[in-house]
């Protein structure tokens, strides 16, 4: 089909030289039927044909009528600039920060109901450059078309594209010559809106909107019957539930710093409970009723310059009623209030001015069925590395151990007069993140006996023993801190995790092939608060030797979450590796706790022993399945 003519055809006057007052509508009708091409053309094709079609139409009709513009240039040559200048704002976003235009909304009119209308399809030049003028901006499409279908040089493809709000007329061009498609492709019926084939909508489709209109209608007439029940209805005087916007008195109670519930100092010595209860109230800051008002307000209803946070499984609901009031006072440039409610403990902090630009943070964490132990320390502070705890009442010394550093004792950590203890650099890793550096731990004594708290991200630090599943104990003595400093860099793994303990224990010793020495096989578990979701880690630890010293980690030979193994219900453990002497040759070791009687391996490997250790020959790359015969009969495969 040939191009169209590059300007419109002289038919009738010009509307420049219309009579005065002569409505625009005098328009030919062959310039009606270029100018709804154009729009159809330059409108984006994403919101679909039909609807382009449509609003193609509507953008035409609006051109046409629309008041005489002020510019120069024949009448065409504005109603042509008022088309492209509506098409180009409907083809922008309306997520904009400024005001949106009538053009970017869907038309009111004309409007087709139960058919689809449709431009008739060609051949796959069309198709291409359809595509084609996808993929590139509004601005560009407009250039193409002013140049390809109106035959307008490049300086008049500037100066229309400008009049028409096109920021960079020049980059729209420089866009324009990407499209290679041929011009005369813009005169074909693809691109046509008056000439049109009709197809139904879809019956289905128009049948779900029905529906929802339907249900939609049904819902604002239940909501409107329930606003106007009488008194005797819902909320009536004599029902059981209150209105919608009443007011429980203990959740307003919950909302007043004076209920508050504060326990003296000294509570705890003569109480029958170890836990967070029995915390007195401490801090510099109890008696300020403004914070206090903040930080419950905060924490019933948290507004946007709040950011929350909750370990899993904690929720982080309002108070149930006056919480007890643990710690408000300043820890650094930070104003601290600490919550317990009997089942979660709940920090909120702001700037010590309490400036409203600075935000505010809300953590919750559950500590229900708190023990002295766990109930020992909670989180204070946490900035750029550094930690600062509170510690309970009941605790006469603290100190810091460094978990890679077994053979050097612990250094002092001093505390005022609240328990606050000072700052506590973390955890240090070299670059890249794989090996640690350092590993402080909190350590803390009431009594004979120290225990080791470590920081996984939350509020409660979490407690480190050693032992077997049926009696863990505090990590004790020179073995047991030596088999936590090749534990202590795999410990990222269960930060943000909800974690309460961690117990690791070595479960077999192992000689390996070749005088290669003696390896250890331990396994770690990490149980939560809320009783799910445990992670286990069977390790791998090579002679120091070999591996980088006593300090490097092991390797993880197997992990599992959420199951009984390594723990009180199930204190079996098998897995395996792949390890190569130092001659090269590869080997499949093995080992099981001493439940098992005998292992065997399967699949590209092949072979049994007597006993729970395995050492089978292999190759690179092998990956045998694991399983065990148990002492009391069954079988049982390797963690996972």
């Amino acid at each position: 089909m040939p191009p169209l003519p590059a300007v419109p055809p002289p038919a009738g006057r010009p509307y420049a030289e219309q009579a005065a007052g002569e409505p625009a509508e005098a328009v030919p009708a062959e310039h009606y039927a270029r100018l709804a091409r154009i729009a159809y053309l330059v409108l984006p094709p994403s919101p679909g044909r039909n609807r382009r079609v449509l609003s193609a139409h509507r953008l035409a009709q609006r051109a046409l009528t629309g008041g005489r513009d002020a510019g120069p240039g024949r009448a065409y040559e504005r109603v042509r600039l008022r088309l492209l200048r509506s098409a180009l704002e409907a083809g922008r976003p309306l997520l904009r920060p400024s005001r949106p235009r009538r053009a970017q909304f869907p038309p009111l009119v004309p409007q087709v109901w139960g058919l689809r209308l449709l431009p008739h399809s060609c051949g796959a030049d069309e198709l291409a450059l359809e595509q084609a003028l996808a993929e590139v901006s509004g601005a560009c499409r407009a250039a193409y078309v002013l140049r390809g279908l109106e035959g307008l040089d490049d300086a008049e493809v500037c100066r229309v594209l400008g009049a028409a709000g096109v920021p960079d007329p020049g980059a729209a061009l420089l866009e324009a010559d990407s499209l290679t498609p041929p011009h005369a492709l813009l005169a074909s019926t693809e691109f046509d809106p008056c000439s049109l084939q009709v197809r139904p909508a879809d019956p289905a489709r128009r049948r779900r909107r029905a529906g929802t209109v339907l249900a939609g209608v049904g819902a604002l007439l239940v909501c409107g019957t329930l606003l106007l029940l009488p008194a005797d209805g819902l909320g009536g005087p004599r029902a059981a539930s209150a209105p919608l916007y009443a007011r429980h008195h203990t959740a307003q109670r919950a909302l007043d710093p004076a209920a508050l519930r504060r326990v003296p100092d000294g509570l705890w010595r003569g109480s029958t409970r170890r836990d967070f209860t029995v915390w007195p109230t401490r801090g510099d800051r109890t008696g300020d009723t403004s914070l206090l008002r903040r930080a419950l307000a905060s924490w019933a209803r948290p507004g946007p310059a709040v950011v929350p946070s909750a370990t899993p499984g904690t929720p982080d609901g309002p108070p149930m009623g006056p919480p007890q009031l643990l710690f408000a006072g300043e820890v650094g440039p930070a104003a601290v209030v600490l919550f317990h409610d009997g089942l979660r403990v709940v920090r909120y902090a702001e700037p010590r001015n309490a400036d409203p630009s600075g935000g505010a943070a809300l953590d919750f964490a559950r500590v229900d069925g708190a023990d002295a132990v766990a109930a020992g320390a909670l989180v204070v502070r946490r900035d750029a590395g550094r930690i600062r705890y509170l510690t309970a009442p009941w605790t006469e010394r603290a100190g810091v151990r460094d978990l890679l550093a077994p053979r050097q004792g612990a250094r002092p950590l001093p505390r005022d007069r609240h328990g606050v203890t000072d700052p506590l650099t973390g955890p240090r890793t070299r670059a890249g993140g794989d090996d640690c550096r350092s590993w402080p731990v909190l350590e803390l004594r009431d009594g004979p006996v120290a225990r080791l708290m470590t920081d996984l991200g939350e509020l409660t630090p979490v407690r480190l023993t050693s032992g077997v599943p049926s009696a863990p104990h505090d990590v004790s003595g020179r073995a047991e801190r030596e088999s936590w400093a090749r534990t202590a860099c795999l410990l990222p793994a269960l930060r943000s995790h909800g974690v309460r303990s961690v117990n690791s224990w070595l479960y077999a010793d192992q000689r390996l092939p070749e005088g290669g020495g003696h390896a250890r096989w331990s396994c770690t578990r990490a149980d939560t608060w809320r009783g799910t979701g445990s992670r286990v880690l069977a390790q791998f630890q090579a002679p120091p030797g070999v591996s980088g010293g006593a300090g490097s980690p092991g390797a993880v030979a197997a992990r599992a979450e959420g199951v009984p193994d390594c723990g009180i219900r199930r204190p079996r453990v098998l897995a395996g590796v792949l390890w190569r002497s130092g001659s090269g040759r590869w080997y499949v070791l093995a080992a099981g706790s001493r439940q098992f009687a005998s292992l065997s391996a399967t699949g590209g490997v092949e072979g049994r022993s007597d006993g729970r250790l395995l050492v089978l020959p292999a190759g690179e790359g092998d990956r045998p399945r694991l399983d065990g015969l148990l002492k009391g009969g069954g079988r049982a495969g390797s963690l996972r």
